[in-house]
């Protein structure tokens, strides 16, 4: 080999070596800081340092994540602090994976982006943390203080009460979507971080129109008054004066039904001793039949009927049944379907 050759060859791995060299030494110097165009979350620190960016992302991140949540509704407030919610953000490994995405490639197409001042337009997540048994607290709380369980419409007939509890639509918190919502905006870095309540309407099962249809009637006997009061629809509507059982013949007491109607009934007489030599026998409709016009059946025997004995209204004088005048029976006839409750006091 000659020697022209040999102080070429050397010349050319001089500059080879030397070329490298400066190729390492600007790659190592690229290698120190992000690349332009990385983000954290939005935020820019491309040209930064590790430690600039760690400072950068610290003011940037943490400032606003430890702004509380407000649960909101309906002028009602419920707060979660991020110290109540455990908020972390991992800003030390956000640092390292945007380094990551910095140095991606080889020294090569590194050295060429950096020549070109290509921007890398890559985005890196930071790590947020909280916990999920503070998101699952607030949600309970909600909850409790708004949830209202449903109420059917009712009445208690068995005391007489014909005054109908109302019925009462319920509220239910929409819990998923709520709880959805609150991780949301813990995760959110705008200046208002507010997470709204869903419901929604429970109806009741019975609702008071409901109730009110299935009483058309209602009668409440009072003895002592000697008063039957008509109920319709749970509206008070009318008040007959009645005669009712004399002494040991007494009207029953108690919540019953009317079990059957007739138009000019015929009477079974009862065995009992009262009814001398009618004692069981069926007398028909006539001037003998002390029921006149209409009769209703509550109870063993007893029941609602007219009578001509129009002085007897507004006394205890019948053998248990309770005795109308005959309009008044009349006009009640078609007014009380046979179920209807009757409750004598």
């Amino acid at each position: 080999m000659s020697r022209r050759l040999i102080a070429v060859l050397a010349l050319t791995i001089t500059v080879l070596l030397v070329g490298a060299g400066t190729l390492y030494a600007f790659d190592r110097e690229v290698r120190t800081r992000i690349a332009d165009g990385v983000t954290v979350n939005g935020i820019d620190v491309g040209g930064l340092t590790p430690e600039r960016a760690r400072a950068k992302l610290s003011a940037s991140l943490l400032e606003p994540l430890s702004r509380p949540v407000s649960v909101r509704y309906k002028g009602r407030r419920f707060t979660l602090t991020s110290e109540q919610a455990s908020v972390a953000v991992d800003i030390e490994g956000s640092v390292d994976r945007a380094m990551a995405a910095s140095t991606d490639g080889s020294i090569f197409t590194r050295t060429w982006r950096e020549v070109r001042g290509t921007r890398l337009d890559a985005e890196v997540e930071a790590k947020i943390d909280y916990s999920e048994e503070a998101v699952r607290r607030v949600v309970d709380r909600v909850e409790r203080r708004l949830e209202v369980e449903p109420r059917d419409a009712e009445v208690d007939l068995e005391s007489g009460s014909v005054d109908p509890t109302p019925s009462r639509d319920g509220l239910d918190v929409r819990a998923a979507a709520l709880r959805k919502s609150i991780r949301s905006e813990l995760l959110d870095m705008g200046a208002t971080r507010i997470a709204r309540v869903k419901t929604r309407v429970l109806e009741p099962k019975v609702t008071t129109d409901e109730l009110a249809e299935k009483y058309p009637a209602i009668l409440i006997v009072n003895r002592g008054a000697f008063t039957l009061t008509v109920y319709k629809k749970l509206e008070l509507h009318k008040t007959y004066r009645i005669a009712v059982g004399q002494a040991g013949y007494d009207t029953p007491t108690g919540l019953y039904n009317i079990q059957n109607k007739a138009v000019n009934p015929s009477w079974s007489v009862p065995n009992s001793d009262w009814a001398g030599d009618l004692a069981g026998t069926v007398v028909p409709p006539g001037p003998s039949n002390p029921i006149k016009a209409r009769w209703m059946g509550i109870y063993d025997g007893a029941g609602i009927h007219g009578t001509d004995a129009t002085g007897s209204i507004g006394t205890n004088a019948s053998h248990g049944c309770i005795r109308m005048l005959i309009p008044d029976v009349v006009e009640l006839y078609d007014q009380v379907p046979v179920g209807a409750p009757v409750y004598i006091a």
